[in-house]
């Protein structure tokens, strides 16, 4: 009898080995979806608000506020 685990651990390798190009890239063919991937991390990083900043303004705000510190002391 098959566990859970394995059933979805044998769909992940079925699912993998449909991705083209095993012989010639190895797995070096996953790249692209990376660079998608954190291509879309950037996008909701700088254009999605949470509440009422993106993580951008946040991260502005805070190095400005490190960069005053700095000068007072």
């Amino acid at each position: 009898r098959c566990r859970p685990a394995m059933l979805v651990s044998r769909r992940l390798k079925r699912l993998l080995q449909l991705v083209p190009g095993k012989r010639r890239f190895g797995v070096y063919r996953f790249l692209p979806f990376f660079f998608v991937l954190g291509g879309a991390m950037e996008w909701f990083m700088i254009n999605v608000r949470i509440g009422k900043e993106t993580f951008y303004d946040v991260y502005r705000r805070k190095r400005s506020e490190r960069q005053y510190e700095e000068r007072m002391e």
